[in-house]
């Protein structure tokens, strides 16, 4: 079998890797030289703690299992299993925790409250002043960056994959083919058209307007750290973003602690994660109406900045890169993805929100099964 896959992202890479994996042939189409929408500007955290139950859960447990098993065979990918903690500074955020563990599937995430003593000797950079932690042990990360590049190294090292870069695909042309805008035509068993957040063009021309909205957000990245941070790190605000926190003591904290008023109207968490030059990936903002500013504003990163010192109790290393990033999310937040056929033999696989580095590897495994790959 022959696969046409549209979009170099994560996403799309992954799809590319499931087919090579089953013995196809890839032709991989990407616009650009490499990758640089969300699939670089992102934490590069493989997170399950937050996922919502049921598919959501299923998707980021399966696609945590299968990035452990990539990363050994590409270590290039970075991948650690690092965990997870979220450190809890009163009795409304320790609510909220320990609602969490009282989740039937808590085990499956490998939650644990730790005392703030335990969490420093789990995590000795966080010095800062707080109560509890709550440790998520399903946690890891990979190197957001450079992870696309490795794969595809390993991708052309099988001899059964090929990638066209700076290359726009215009038209879906028949079944199972698609011609560029070099003028070549493509032509395989199967178009999988993984996109990301480029939702106008030929998207639009043929799926119409799909229930997928874009979303855009602020991160930045300092200089080394000077010591290791050993697992990524949230802050309490991240139990009003996540499914998983939902409960009773949630709504005590959204009722009886307002949140900053700058991560209010910014709608912002906290994730940190360390890369592997010791810099800290830090973030973020969520703005969901259009049209979004074409520029970054100062206030978010002023707060991130203050809620990070306080938890590791020290100066911020110096900012090294600031950035604003767009990514798709399917408006029904519940659903995994929007996978639809949308010609015959051309899929679109696009909208896993900010789930797209975590649960990449099993949508790419549903896609490869459903379509019989």
């Amino acid at each position: 079998m022959k696969v046409i896959v549209v979009g170099a992202g994560v996403v799309g890479t992954m799809h590319a890797w499931h087919a090579v994996e089953r013995g196809h042939e890839v032709v991989h189409i990407e616009r650009e030289a490499e990758a640089r929408g969300a699939s670089l500007r992102n934490f590069g955290q493989i997170w399950v703690s937050g996922r919502a139950g049921g598919e959501e859960l299923d998707t980021a447990l399966r696609a945590r299992e299968l990035w452990e098993g990539i990363g050994a065979r590409v270590p290039e990918l970075g991948f650690r299993a690092i965990g997870s903690l979220t450190p809890v500074r009163n009795a409304l955020e320790l609510a909220v925790a320990e609602a969490a563990l009282a989740r039937p599937d808590a085990a499956a995430r490998g939650y644990k409250l730790l005392t703030a003593d335990e969490a420093r000797a789990h995590n000795p950079a966080l010095r800062g002043a707080f109560e509890a932690a709550l440790f998520c042990e399903r946690d890891a990360a990979v190197e957001p960056r450079t992870a696309q590049l490795a794969l595809r190294e390993a991708l052309l090292a099988s001899g059964k994959y090929t990638f066209l870069p700076n290359r726009e695909v215009r038209d879906v042309i028949g079944e199972n083919a698609v011609r560029d805008d070099h003028g070549q035509t493509h032509t395989g068993d199967a178009v999988v058209l993984c996109t990301g957040a480029w939702l106008g063009g030929l998207v639009r021309e043929i799926a119409g307007e799909i229930p997928v909205r874009r979303v855009r957000l602020q991160m930045m990245q300092t200089d080394p750290l000077g010591e290791p941070l050993t697992t990524s790190v949230a802050d309490a605000d991240s139990f009003r973003y996540y499914p998983a926190y939902a409960s009773e003591a949630l709504d005590a904290l959204d009722s009886g602690q307002a949140q900053d008023p700058t991560a209010a109207a910014h709608k912002m968490q906290l994730l940190m994660v360390q890369r592997l030059d010791g810099g800290l990936t830090i973030g973020d903002t969520h703005e969901y109406e259009h049209p979004f500013a074409f520029d970054t504003l100062e206030d978010p990163y002023e707060h991130l900045t203050r809620v990070v010192e306080s938890f590791l109790g020290r100066p911020l290393p110096k900012i090294r890169r600031r950035w604003a990033g767009v990514y798709a999310q399917c408006t029904d937040t519940s659903r995994v993805v929007h996978r639809r056929q949308v010609r015959d033999g051309v899929w679109l696989v696009t909208g896993p929100g900010g789930r797209g580095m975590t649960c990449s590897p099993a949508i790419a495994e549903t896609t490869a099964n459903e379509l019989g790959w």
